[in-house]
């Protein structure tokens, strides 16, 4: 009988063990955001989650308020959606909010990157140093080489003017703007034909990984899709390996001083492979998706298109192809450009849905805007989706799912910077970027890149829809949460190079 009772004396503990671990038994503390667990231990609402990030926030926000805490497989998320509300949370004067640590465990996994301490203030010094100032300038004219590279192809001669091409827009878009980003930031050897292949190569597998990140991501591939995973992990830390530098000419001066970095602290050269990978995602993985938005949005919009290229002739006088080899802009023309400043930031808006996260170190408390105060618990995540919560905000952005060109623009021309959330001036009016220490440091380069490809497809191309009348395709709803959205479907288009003046 003893036995017995130690058996189901330790049967009992087990069991509660489990359910603890499954998060049954948590409950909402006095002063706590309401606790919503779902039906289902220990996933909770990962399912409806995962299915449509969007939706389901939208749902729990009008069932919960502004403040709220989900069980989402295993761990308690409580989400923020009031901006007013975010300083407290971006700043963290208390340091009780945690970016890095969550950071190093998604690179690890997505990537097979180990972090090493200082990496994060290592990127930032780089990027401050190399993609600002006249580090970006060298950048953008390196830039602007690759594209007319991709575009026109080496000898120039790969466009005939007058001559209809058809393409998937946002095939179109990533497709060049990933090549030439790879080849200006991880350099070209003296054969351009070669160099464009192993390019368009590279495309095609990060599609495939493209494709897969979002359920790798949150762990839903089947056995097949993990193999494969893994085989495109491998294939990128062997074309991106460092001992392929020495083949090349041209290496972003970002990179070399990152990898130069690594170097010095005895990082082995399979660890910067890796770490190649995850610049390379970081960098091009959402350029090319935010720039298939910009042209659509010009092409839906007629207005939009002809302010774009009006002020482009302003700024870049006549359009002219250099030995029908490379495209003629000055690259100081990018400062000068407040309309199509405004049509990238109302880009930005509509297409960018990231999530910005802390994880809570110690139990904290949570001060709002309107003077309530919220505990949050240590080990929970605190999670804010600017997308929905600002972005789409009436108050903030009257008509918010409607593109204006002119948005971010004063009556004088002026870039606006002044927006307002219950007669408040707000400071995160939009937050494409991410903000606080989790803020994207490649921002001005991407910002430019997308800027110089836009400015060259109006001002040397003529574009069309193929059907003018064809939507703007939804969201795909596996994208939200990831940067920047992706559409649920292509959209055909057409587009032919303008004879040379």
């Amino acid at each position: 009988m003893v036995l017995w009772g130690l058996v189901l004396g330790t049967l009992l503990v087990a069991m509660v063990g489990c359910l603890w671990l499954l998060g049954l038994f948590r409950q909402r503390r006095p002063q706590e955001p309401p606790l919503d667990k779902g039906f289902i231990p220990w996933l909770g609402h990962a399912m409806a989650f995962r299915k449509n990030m969007f939706e389901f926030l939208k749902y729990m926000q009008a069932k919960h308020g502004d403040v709220f805490t989900v069980q989402l497989g295993g761990q308690y998320f409580t989400f923020v959606m009031d901006p007013l509300s975010f300083g407290s949370i971006l700043k963290d004067a208390q340091r009780k909010l945690d970016f890095v640590k969550y950071a190093e465990k998604l690179v690890l996994k997505v990537f097979g990157y180990h972090s090493m301490q200082g990496d994060h203030r290592m990127i930032h010094s780089a990027s401050t140093k190399y993609l600002m100032g006249d580090g970006l300038e060298d950048l953008n004219k390196t830039m602007l080489d690759s594209l007319s590279l991709v575009i026109l192809g080496p000898t120039g001669q790969s466009l005939d003017a007058g001559c209809w091409r058809e393409d998937g827009l946002f095939h179109f878009c990533y497709n060049v703007l990933f090549k030439a980003g790879y080849l200006s930031l991880f350099g070209c050897t003296k054969n351009q034909e070669q160099d464009l292949l192993q390019a368009e190569e590279l495309f095609v597998q990060f599609r495939k990984f493209d494709l897969l990140f979002p359920r790798f991501v949150y762990s839903l591939l089947g056995p097949r899709e993990w193999l494969e995973v893994a085989r495109l992990q491998r294939l990128f830390h062997r074309m991106l390996s460092v001992n392929h530098h020495l083949e090349k000419n041209g290496i972003s001066n970002w990179i070399s001083y990152m990898l130069q970095c690594l170097r010095e602290q005895g990082t082995a050269p399979a660890m910067q492979d890796k770490f190649n990978f995850m610049m390379l995602w970081a960098s091009q993985g959402n350029t090319g998706p935010n720039s298939f938005w910009a042209l659509l949005f010009l092409l839906k919009h007629p207005e939009a298109m002809r302010a774009v290229r009006e002020e482009a002739a302003q700024v870049l006088g006549e359009a002219k192809l250099k030995a029908r080899q490379s495209f003629g802009v000055e690259i100081s023309a990018l400062h000068h450009t407040p309309v199509l400043d405004s049509v990238m930031e109302e880009t930005l808006r509509l297409g960018t849905a990231p999530t910005l996260l802390r994880v809570v170190h110690s139990d904290h408390t949570l001060k709002m805007a309107s003077g309530q105060e919220y505990l949050l618990r240590s080990g929970d995540i605190v999670a804010l989706f600017p997308y929905l919560s600002v972005h789409m905000d009436p108050d903030i952005h009257p008509e918010p799912t409607a593109f204006k060109y002119d948005r971010f623009l004063n009556p004088n021309g002026s870039r606006k910077v002044d927006f307002y959330k219950s007669g408040k001036k707000i400071r995160h009016y939009t937050m494409p970027w991410g903000s606080g220490v989790s803020i994207c440091p490649g921002r001005f380069l991407a910002l430019s890149e997308m800027k110089l490809f836009v400015l060259l497809m109006v001002t040397y191309f003529d574009l069309e829809l193929v059907d003018p009348d064809t939507p703007v395709p939804p969201v795909d709803p596996r994208r939200w949460g990831f940067g920047t959205t992706q559409p649920s479907r292509e959209v055909r288009f057409r587009y032919r190079l303008r004879p040379a003046q």
